[in-house]
């Protein structure tokens, strides 16, 4: 048996070389890779002997496995870790890539829904794994525009439009039928005192309102009161909406023959609150990150990769743009990939907010 040596830095050249091809061969091939497949396909200027005392000693260090239905190894998330360590700084996106890229940015209008759906479909049909966008959220929301419009006879909804894109219904109950001219000229009110207006802005407002004599109309301060907690909500989270594309080639993979471990994945995904978890590591450290299998901080989650880049401006607006997918995942081209996207979304919220 090999003799163990507890390390989590560099290794040795040669090491660090067979590591590095027996990634990649696993990721073209989803098998298990041996010392010949390595000698025959890559130029590593050794013994197959030598190869295998080599995969024993990485086995032995924790950066292998060896499946017992097989005498290849495959990587585990130690090997991919020091893999993606060695490669992260150095991946750029192939200029005829990033040009292909921008093309398809050009062909939508500043308009962010568009933007963020448009995000993820890319980096799912650059990367062949899910890609994943937020929208982008600012600290603080202010209200665009505010309706109420008849929705029966004892009932009337509350439209709240956020400058920030997000429309949100409301059905208010009334005692009597109203008129719609009694609606339109509380909606004027409404935007009058609201319209452009932060949550604290608005709740200002509204406690203003509460003390007036004599007393303003009942549903004026009930609306009132509603856009105060619809504002209160959107921003007490870290992600509002999560655009998702791919689906299908995570479920290709080998990896995701059963069908309920991607649709337990993509349950935790479609959760805004993991990915409003990691916003503020994302954010801190303001470029690509890579969560590999067990790294992820949700139980579901150890069977991907997360390959996840902030975008936006601290202060204006923040989302995330990624990709998930099998550990087994190409990352140097994930990585520049997502990190291109990343920059192209940066111009969004510079013209958004400028």
């Amino acid at each position: 048996m090999a003799r163990r040596r507890d390390r989590t830095g560099p290794l040795e050249p040669r090491s660090e070389a067979i590591l590095r091809a027996i990634i990649e061969e696993y990721v073209a091939t989803a098998q298990p890779v041996g010392s010949q497949a390595l000698v025959n396909r890559y130029h590593l200027g050794v013994s197959p002997a030598t190869v295998r005392n080599v995969m024993a000693e990485l086995e032995a260090n924790g950066f292998l496995d060896h499946p017992h239905t097989s005498a290849g190894r495959v990587p585990t998330d130690k090997g991919y870790r020091l893999y993606v360590e060695s490669i992260t700084d150095a991946v750029s996106l192939a200029p005829v890539e990033q040009l292909m890229i921008r093309h398809q940015f050009g062909q939508v209008e500043y308009a962010s829904e568009q933007w963020f759906r448009l995000a993820a479909a890319t980096l799912a049909t650059s990367t062949h794994v899910a890609g994943i966008a937020t929208a982008a959220k600012p600290p603080s929301c202010r209200v665009r525009r505010l309706d109420l419009v008849a929705a029966g006879s004892r009932m009337v909804s509350l439209v709240v439009v956020l400058a920030e894109g997000p429309v949100k219904q409301i059905l208010l109950s009334v005692e009597h039928p109203e008129e719609d001219i009694h609606l339109e000229a509380i909606s004027r009110t409404l935007n009058e005192l609201l319209a452009g207006r932060s949550a604290v802005g608005a709740s200002n407002v509204l406690a203003d309102l509460a003390g007036t004599q004599p007393p303003v109309d009942p549903l004026l301060l009930r609306a009132a009161g509603r856009v105060v907690q619809v504002m209160r909500e959107f921003d007490s989270s870290a992600v509002e909406d999560v655009f998702s594309e791919g689906l299908l080639n995570v479920m290709d993979a080998p990896e995701f023959a059963r069908s309920e471990t991607v649709r337990r994945i993509f349950g935790v995904l479609q959760d805004r609150a993991f990915l409003g978890d990691l916003m503020p590591r994302l954010t801190a450290a303001g470029e690509v990150r890579v969560f590999i299998g067990s790294e992820n901080p949700h139980h579901a989650m150890h069977d991907v990769s997360l390959i996840l880049a902030p975008y936006g401006r601290m202060g204006r607006a923040v989302g995330v743009v990624g990709v998930l997918g099998p550990t087994r995942m190409a990352y140097p081209h994930a990585i520049s990939t997502v990190r291109y996207v990343s920059g192209l979304m940066n111009e969004l919220v510079d013209h958004l907010y400028a």
